[in-house]
């Protein structure tokens, strides 16, 4: 089961082939995807050669080959990982019982809309991002920007397919909806706000595939975690591809620390926007943003849905079975942040309704590992700096903190004050305009744009300065 058959229309290693009623309900589908990439995939790209990975074999080693190919070319299909034996459900209140290899019918709804959600940010994610190769700083990271966009396809292809294969009519309705909500779109956005945000410039870029990426690896882990075997095992394949995403991330943000690094000592001064680069500030005040808006994708801080779906069996916490519980958490308590008249205090609360915050709390601890390292970049320079992230209560949109303004620190604040303050702590109109100011393409082999370090490293044994793109 792990290799994946290229010979088949739809390569796939779920035997495709011996379910011709799916097989030709996918291959309908397959035109509109096409046609969704190339009209809202990235731009002027369709004629480029790139170097790029594609999985042909789902186990841990050796699952991915590389080679020149056309975007339009590449072998977009299902891939799900091996199946587990014996697996039963680990979590709620089936707990214990053979793992669904089908729907179980009394969670039909609620499963369909944890796919659909998951879905749904995978195709606006490329729609989000279609424009950056126009201002790539190097063959390498427009490359990595290419990566990210056909894997992110191909996770639509995964969830797609979950639709097709187990939910029938509403299934198939719901992978064409898939295809027809579009990024930013006025009538009909993505489902989630983050995912409505045109991404603009390389800092957003890499930030985005540090935050909002790590937010799919955690969403994936615990979906990976449900009952509903099929969509386990999709997930975690596509934990195995989400890995070089936050690589991207957490790479090209530390590469921009380091080149700004760079030019302080050469300079001696913090204000090295005058020699093109991106003064520290501004990457915090991209970090402040693009992290306060990733908590918000964890939902509400007590939340019955994801009770619910935790004890349906259906969505678990990050790794699951590592934690010490009976996993069912029937007298458990978790402490979640709550207002405390003018401050913010941490309440124990039934640990089943606190499941989206202690997500959110591994998800922040995660987070902080990659900005520990950056900061090493800065201290090994001498530089009196420190990226930090911002309290969890800050500029919130969803929960206990959407109707209040809190400062970096967690300090209830008056409107006045953020006011007066916000254009210190995120990105203002002028800050964007120098950073996109920055944006000039840079693609010949071996050159690189002023605001960014070369990689450590190339791809796959390649040199950084090989010619990952050609263009024709």
């Amino acid at each position: 089961m792990s290799k994946i058959d290229y010979s088949q229309k739809i390569p796939n290693n779920v035997d495709l082939f011996d379910d011709r009623r799916l097989q030709r309900a996918l291959e309908n589908w397959q035109p509109a995807y096409l046609d969704w990439w190339n009209e809202l995939g990235p731009v002027e790209s369709h004629d480029y050669e790139v170097f790029l990975r594609t999985a042909i074999d789902v186990s841990a080693k050796g699952w991915a080959h590389f080679d020149m190919v056309r975007m339009p070319d590449y072998r977009w299909g299902i891939f799900l990982a091996d199946k587990e034996e014996d697996r039963k459900v680990n979590f709620g209140a089936h707990k214990g019982e053979a793992a669904w290899q089908e729907v179980p019918g009394e969670y039909r709804a609620e499963l369909r809309r944890l796919i659909v959600t998951q879905g749904d940010t995978e195709p606006a994610s490329v729609e989000q991002q279609r424009a950056l190769g126009r201002t790539c700083p190097s063959l390498y990271d427009l490359r990595s920007l290419f990566q990210v966009n056909v894997e992110e396809g191909r996770h639509l292809w995964a969830m797609v397919y979950l639709l097709h294969a187990y939910f029938g009519r509403d299934g198939r309705e719901e992978a064409e909806e898939m295809l027809q909500r579009h990024s930013g779109d006025v009538d009909k956005p993505r489902i989630l706000e983050a995912f409505n945000i045109p991404t603009t410039d390389w800092l957003s870029f890499f930030c985005f595939t540090y935050f909002q990426d790590r937010d799919g690896k955690f969403q994936l882990s615990a979906l990976a975690e449900s009952g509903f075997d099929p969509l386990s095992r999709t997930c975690n394949f596509m934990l195995t591809e989400e890995a070089h995403h936050m690589f991207v991330g957490e790479t090209g943000v530390g590469r921009v620390v380091q080149r700004s690094a760079e030019l302080v000592k050469e300079h001696d001064t913090m204000d090295v926007a005058q020699y093109g680069g991106i003064p520290l500030v501004l990457i915090q005040k991209w970090m402040n943003f693009h992290f306060s808006v990733c908590l918000d994708l964890f939902g509400q801080e007590k939340s019955t849905n994801a009770a619910n779906f935790y004890n349906m069996g259906l969505k678990g916490r990050f790794q699951e079975m590592k934690i010490d519980d009976d996993h069912q958490l029937d007298n458990d308590v978790y402490k979640v942040p709550e207002i405390n008249g003018s401050g913010i205090i941490r309440t124990d609360t039934f640990a089943l309704t606190a499941i989206n915050e202690r997500l959110r709390d591994d998800y922040r601890d995660d987070c902080q590992r990659g900005v520990d390292r950056w900061n090493k970049t800065l201290t090994g320079a001498g530089i009196d700096f420190t990226l930090t992230l911002p309290h969890q209560a800050f500029h919130r949109n969803i929960g206990t903190f959407a109707d209040i303004n809190v400062d970096l620190e967690g300090n209830i604040i008056s409107p006045e004050e953020w006011d007066v303050n916000v254009g210190n702590w995120l990105p203002n109109d002028e800050d964007r305009a120098f950073v996109e100011s920055l944006m000039v393409p840079v693609t010949e082999p071996g050159k690189l744009a002023g605001w960014i370090a070369a990689p450590a490293r190339g791809i796959q044994g390649k040199d950084p300065d090989f010619e990952y793109i050609k263009f024709h």
